[in-house]
Parts: C-alpha cells; structure tokens; sequence
C-alpha cells in the first residue's frame, strides 16, 4: 500500500488478523472487539550435537526468540489517560514477527480531503430496521479487503469513487482500485468515515455523550450527534444500533465498570468492553465494514498486534 508522503511505502503484510469495530456504549465505555492472543513464534532448537549459540546470524538464537516474544507482548495502540496502560506496554507500533509497522501521522490537510476531495459515486441508503434482529452473517474469507475505486476524471473535485469488495489486495491493485480496509465494504467504510476515525483518538467521551442526547423534536438525538461528530446519516446508524444493543444486553457490567481503564489486567479489556465486544460486534462488523484496526489505525485502546492490519492510507 502506497505511502502517504511517497509511492514506495510498503506496508508490511505478516501480521495476520481480522477486525473488528471500535464502538462506545450507552452510560459506560466505548467498545471495541474481543482480546485476542498475541501473535506467538516458535522457540529457536538447539543442537544436539553442539550446545554451544549458532555462529550463523541467520539462525535464530534463544535471546531473539526472548526478543520477539517481548515485541509480540507489546500492544498496538496510542494510549491516553483512560487506557490504564502506559507506552512501555502500549505504542503506535507493532514490531511483532520481525516486521516494523508504524503508521504515519496523517496531516490535518490529508485528513480534510478525504471528505472534501471525494465523492462516494453510490451513497449507501440510510437503515430502514434495526440491524440487530437478525443474526450476524458469516465472517469474510481470509484476504478479504475492501477497496476504493476511482471514477470519472483525476482532476474533478470532489472525484467520485466507487467502494468495491475484492477477494485479496492483489485483485484489488489489479483492479486499479487503493486497499481501504481489510475485510468487506460497509456503511462505515466511506473515506468521509475514514476521515472521523483518523481525526479521533478517542472516540469514547463523544459518542457516549450522543448516547446520553435527548430530543425534543421526536428524532433519533443519538443518531443526529454522531452525525456531528462527522460521521454520515448511515454510519451514524450503525453506532446508535450497537449502542442500543449494548445497552439492552451489558448495561449491569458496564455500569459496574464505568470507571474501570479500557484495558485491565496487563491488556484484557475491561468487562464491559468484552460484553459489547461479544454481543454487539459481530452486527457491528458486518454492517460497518470499517475498524480501525482493520483500517491500520492506532487509538487509545489497545490491541494485539495480532489483532492489526498494517495498512497506511494514501488516496
């Protein structure tokens, strides 16, 4: 994927993981998806003839197996106040499996563009019913991204684009078309969105603030402060739905753990965070499309690196 200041930044691939949504509940914490192990690596064998360390550099000693499993055991995120975690367990980095990946510190003006120098050709419609009442689908086939595919001439603004869901990133750059996220297209997945995620590292105060909105005028006061927030009228929806949901399903754990840091006992996510995790993410997921994990995006709570698409943003 291209770089955001140049076209040879690769990223690099060899962290392999799905993702999932980063979301916030009603009265409690934002939530985010279920913890899962750090990514392992196998133990360098010794010899049984010679004890003694390889002389050979590319044969991996025991110290950088300590080494990379000290890597591996670091989360991906960029940790505040809230996160309960400092920089020594917690960094916008993962340099899990021998690969470094550190996304770059996307501009003020690249972060305008993507909702002022882009135009999504087809809006997705706003929810007509509640997500929720039906199960979640199937997750994607591994290698699933979802890409952007521009449209119409380079020098018209805002150029239109297209969202397009490809078996793998390399159908995709065959396409012509810029990896936007791993994992199939969704409501959520519009550059516009891309744009909110990037300018907020900490989504958690704002959106539980839209969940505590009242209105007076018989609409969705939820769904119109997330959309000030910067997030269009679908994707809006899609937050209000998990909201609701989570607060239907985890409001006593989540008012028991109001207080509690996002991440708990050395990098689980607090009880509240694994509640909405479970019952709410797989909706989420399926009708947002876009995380920020998946998207190669740090915030302030963090996740393995297993967890990570290494993917840097250049439109």
């Amino acid at each position: 994927m291209l770089s955001q200041d140049g076209p040879n930044a690769s990223a690099c691939r060899s962290i392999p993981a799905k993702l999932a949504p980063i979301r916030c509940v009603l009265l409690c914490l934002a939530a985010v998806p279920a913890l899962v192990a750090a990514c392992s690596h196998d133990g360098a064998q010794s010899s049984s003839v010679d004890a003694s360390p390889p002389t050979d550099s590319s044969v991996p000693t025991a110290d950088d197996a300590e080494s990379d499993a000290s890597s591996c055991a670091i989360l991906f995120g960029n940790p505040n106040t809230a996160t309960g975690l400092g920089p020594d367990q917690c960094r916008p980095e993962c340099a899990c499996g021998g690969s470094v990946f550190a996304p770059p510190g996307y501009s003020a003006a690249f972060i305008q563009s993507l909702g002022t120098a882009w135009e999504l050709a087809a809006p997705y419609p706003p929810f007509t019913s509640d997500p929720y009442a039906s199960p979640a689908p199937p997750a994607d086939p591994a290698g699933t991204v979802c890409a952007v595919l521009a449209e119409g001439d380079a020098g018209q603004v805002p150029r239109p684009y297209a969202l397009v869901t490809y078996p793998t990133e390399d159908a995709a750059h065959d396409a012509g078309a810029a990896v936007t996220h791993f994992g199939h297209c969704g409501v959520c997945s519009t550059l516009a969105n891309l744009a909110v995620y990037m300018q907020q590292n900490d989504l958690t105060a704002p959106v539980r603030a839209c969940g505590l909105a009242t209105s007076t005028d018989g609409g969705n006061p939820d769904v119109t402060c997330l959309e000030q927030l910067g997030f269009d009228l679908p994707c809006a929806q899609a937050w209000a739905f998990d909201t609701e949901n989570t607060r239907s399903v985890c409001l006593g754990v989540c008012l028991a753990n109001v207080s509690a840091p996002y991440n708990v006992d050395g990098g689980a996510l607090n009880p509240c965070l694994q509640c909405d995790e479970d019952q709410s993410g797989p909706v989420f997921q399926a009708v947002a499309g876009r995380t920020r994990r998946n998207s190669g995006l740090p915030n302030a709570i963090c996740r393995p690196c297993s967890q990570v698409q290494p993917l840097v943003h250049d439109y």
